[in-house]
Order: structure tokens, then sequence, then C-alpha cells
């Protein structure tokens, strides 16, 4: 085959990521979701192909020494969000801890069979089960594990406690707002929290949890790691949690962000805080504009994507303070949100924990008022 003809197949096959993306959001995850957004379809840093694929997860090369591994919920949940590799002359290190052993061995795996040099850390971008459930692999192979020193505080409070509970007992709640719901959309919107409980309450109900042992400390960052011949810059703000790190390679205008980024999902609340939130990608935005993000979850995008993001943020918000000064109670208000067009085909992990929560939190900044919350502690 011809250069011409590689680069005209492959322009192809990426040039329809985005609407594959809105195909995989709209139909379950029934189809495969490519791992980088069509813009970056000539970015020469970036392999034409993975150097290792499991189907849920593959491994591409995205700079000198950096991997990015990309999570494809297509085809299962055992890598769940993305993750990375970044090797220097000296040692490596690896990010994520995905939300299962399955995830992070695969990881492993592939960094071994890059190299046999030290692995400095395996290192969690924040706390959230899909980040770190499995941790195990890489403390039972003596890898020292970091992460932002309230990470392991976090996961104790939270998972320790689903962990002695009952999943039925536990739903209780959340099935009588499904029954108590006054409208259809209502009733919808609470069965899709359900679901996104039950998908992190199970989980982490079987596993065997692996706390970070190495503490990074939020003020004294940033931080440098050397490799040897590749630095790595450890920052931390604020916004899906208040644990939140990315991880910046900038002689190679390479950034991995963990949730602070999302491509092609609404983005989840849970923890959050979403105007810090929405300010930390607005800073994004003002990188070089040939920086690579790799985001927690969806494709390796560029600043197309911090675009986009940034866009679904405002949407949410404009609707919210309409509201606000209308003078609509807030649950009538998150009720009343419709996704717009440009958005109808993103994922959004549960109703509440995406629309609702972000529209409580900004009411409770507005206002410096309590409002009804969605306790799921």
């Amino acid at each position: 085959m011809s250069n011409f003809s590689k680069s005209f197949s492959r322009r192809n096959f990426l040039a329809g990521a985005s609407s594959l993306g809105a195909l995989y959001a709209a139909s379950g995850f029934a189809l495969p979701l490519p791992a980088l957004a069509a813009p970056l379809l000539d970015d020469p840093r970036i392999a034409a192909q993975p150097i290792a694929d499991k189907g849920f997860a593959s491994v591409r090369k995205i700079g000198k020494g950096l991997y990015a591994t990309i999570a494809d919920r297509s085809k299962g949940l055992q890598a769940r969000c993305n993750g990375g590799i970044l090797i220097g002359r000296d040692a490596a290190i690896m990010l994520e801890g995905f939300q299962t052993t399955l995830g992070s061995s695969f990881q492993l795996e592939t960094l071994r069979s890059l190299t046999q040099l030290p692995i400095r850390a395996a290192i969690n971008t924040h706390w959230h089960f899909d980040h770190t459930l499995g941790n195990s692999v890489y403390g039972g192979a003596g890898i020292p594990i970091w992460a932002h020193a309230d990470v392991p505080a976090r996961m104790t409070a939270y998972y320790t406690k689903w962990q002695a509970q009952d999943l039925a007992t536990y739903l209780e709640p959340w099935e009588k707002r499904v029954r108590d719901a006054k409208t259809d959309s209502q009733r919808e919107h609470a069965k899709s929290d359900i679901e996104g409980i039950t998908g992190m309450f199970k989980p982490v109900s079987e596993t065997v949890l692996a706390l970070p042992n190495h503490s990074l400390d939020p003020a004294k960052m940033p931080i440098q790691i050397d490799l040897g011949g590749l630095t790595v810059a450890v920052e931390h703000y604020i916004g899906h949690t208040d644990t939140d790190l990315i991880f910046r390679v900038p002689e190679q205008n390479v950034i991995y962000t963990g949730d602070l980024l999302t491509g092609g999902q609404y983005p989840v609340n849970i923890n959050g805080y979403p105007t810090k939130w929405r300010a930390t990608v607005a800073k994004f935005a003002t990188f070089d504009k040939n920086t690579l993000f790799v985001p927690g979850h969806g494709q390796v995008m560029g600043q197309e994507g911090v675009a986009e993001m940034l866009s679904c943020f405002d949407d949410v918000s404009v609707h919210a303070e309409k509201s606000y000064k209308a003078g609509v109670p807030v649950q009538d208000a998150i009720e009343q949100y419709v996704v717009p067009d440009k958005f109808k085909n993103y994922r959004m992990f549960s109703w509440g924990f995406t629309i609702g929560r972000t529209y409580e939190q900004l009411y409770v900044e507005w206002s410096g008022k309590p409002v009804q919350i969605l306790n799921y502690s």
C-alpha cells in the first residue's frame, strides 16, 4: 500500500471518530470507540497503531517515551478509565489503577514488554474507584503507589463503608425515589442514578482495596519527577475532586489530565466543584495550541476537545443560572434541563450525579444556603 493510501485510510477511519463516538454513547457502548479524536490524525507524535490491545483497553505511543492506555467501554469495564506509561533512560512510571486488576495487569505487562527499567511509581490521578481498584497489582509487584495526600482517607471513608453494606439495603432510598417520582422523566432520572450508584458499589464491594502508600503534598506542587531525559511535572487542581493531579511533559506538549478532562460525556460532579473545575478546564484552553491531552475517559484530544468540554459546562451553568434567577427550586430546575442537540449523544453517568449535582452545587454557591443534596456516601 502506498504512503498516500495508508494516510487516506487512516484519515477516513479517524475522521469518523466523532460520529462513532456519538453512536457509542447512544448505543449503550455497542460500538468500539476510536482512541484518537479526528483532528489528531496527522499528529506525528502519535503512532498509527497501538502496541498492545486487549479490547477493553489499548496502549498507543504518543511521544518519545510516552504512551496512552485508552479504555474502550464497549468491550468491557476491566479498565474503564484511561491511563499512561512514561519511560525515561533511568526509570518509568505508570498512571492509574483502573477499575480492576485486569486493567492494571494489562498496563504493567505492556510496560514490561517495553522496558525492564525500575518502576518509580504507579500514580493515581484521584481517589475514585475506576482509577484505584486495580492498585493491588502494583502493590503486589512491589511498586510504590503514589497519590494526592488525601486519597487514602477518601477511599477509606467511602469504600470500606460500602464493603460492609448490603447492596439491596443500600439502594432502598434510591428505589424510593423511583417509587415516589411524579413524572416519567423524574422516574427515568432516578433509575439512571440507581444504575450509576450500582456501577460504583458493586466493583468496590468485590475488591480488596490497596491504598496509596506514598503521599504527594499539594502544598509542595508542582513537583518534578526525573526519569532520566524525561521530566514529568505533577500539578494539583481542584475540579472533578479535591485530589486531582495532572502530569505534564512540557518538552513534548503532552498532558495526562485524569478526569479533569473527559471526552464525549457530561462532567460527573459526584464529588466535584463545578466553578473551580470549569476554571481549570479554561486554563487548559490557554496552553499551547499543539498540546496533546490524555483525558480520564474518552479519546486522546487536542484543544478542540477542551473547547467542547467548556461548552458543555457553560450550557449547564447558563440554564442553571436562568432557573436560579427565576426563583425555580433547585429540584424542579434539575428536571427542567433539556439536553441540547449538540450534546444529545454524550454519555451521562447518571442524571443526578451530572446535571443534578451540578445544579445543586451552583445553587449553593449563588445563594450561600444549603439545598437538598443527593447523598450517596
